[in-house]
């Protein structure tokens, strides 16, 4: 059973170490919502944690499911050498292919490090909770294809019936909300994600699933078909958008918000 639900940001500048002191006062909100995400989620107690990243290996026509028994990732790429490691939960990730093959829906598995979109997250919200981890990366089929990805996720939980789960969409709202932003900047970006989160607080999902591609090209978000496969897996359940926070200090668009 789905027993939480939530979309988050990987922002480095959380993580101790990485980056100025004076960074990690700049998202307090962000952070701020992470720690009532944590108690959230170690009221929830889940034996499995599946988080859909942005950055594990991409493949444009197939989903990604990370198949490595144990899976390992730091933060060396931001300047930090400290390790973490989660155990797969590859009953988990083998019911997923299998069930996705049944229904023709392309995915491959591959070993791979933790990525910093799945591990920054996780970071945060198992630092007294050690549950197994199914990691999963996203494609550039359309989000259609997205949201039925979701569906067969909700269906494979469905018949783990003895196993609580729970799922994060890591990702992120537009790069692109002030000059210095990673992307340049665009004048649209703060109006796009305004406009998502009005959806979502709707429940439309269709509208976000029936945007045009130029309005997400230019906002050059990270984090929609996250969204999209997360909403698949809950479609069924019952579920209510809950916005923790929303800033943009370093010209992204850190949303964090809870549905289960």
């Amino acid at each position: 059973m789905i027993v939480f639900a939530a979309i988050v940001p990987h922002p480095p500048e959380s993580i101790p170490g990485v980056g100025p002191a004076e960074d990690i006062q700049k998202i307090e909100k962000t952070l701020a919502a992470f720690e009532e995400l944590r108690i959230g989620l170690e009221k929830a107690a889940p034996d499995t944690v599946i988080v859909i990243s942005p950055h594990g290996e991409l493949e444009p026509y197939a989903f990604i499911i990370n198949s490595a028994k144990k899976l390992v990732g730091d933060f060396s790429q931001f300047g930090s050498s400290e390790t973490f490691e989660f155990k797969n939960d590859i009953e988990l990730a083998h019911k997923l292919k299998h069930l996705c093959r049944v229904d023709e829906m392309p995915v491959h598995t591959h070993r791979n490090p933790l990525d910093y979109g799945t591990l920054i997250p996780l970071h945060h919200l198992t630092k007294n909770l050690a549950p197994k981890i199914v990691q999963l990366s996203f494609s550039l089929m359309s989000y259609e294809k997205h949201f039925r990805y979701g569906q067969i996720i909700e269906s494979v939980i469905g018949k783990a019936t003895s196993k609580r789960v729970a799922i994060l969409a890591s990702g992120e709202l537009s790069h692109r909300l002030t000059r210095n932003a990673p992307a340049g900047f665009s004048p649209e970006a703060e109006n796009f994600d305004r406009d998502i989160i009005h959806q979502l607080g709707r429940g439309n999902l269709l509208s976000i699933i029936n945007m045009h591609k130029e309005d997400v090209d230019e906002a050059a978000e990270c984090g929609i078909r996250s969204i999209i496969v997360m909403m698949g897996a809950i479609h069924e359940e019952k579920h209510n958008f809950e916005f923790l926070s929303y800033e943009g200090p370093f010209g992204i668009g850190y949303l964090v918000a809870r549905l289960i």
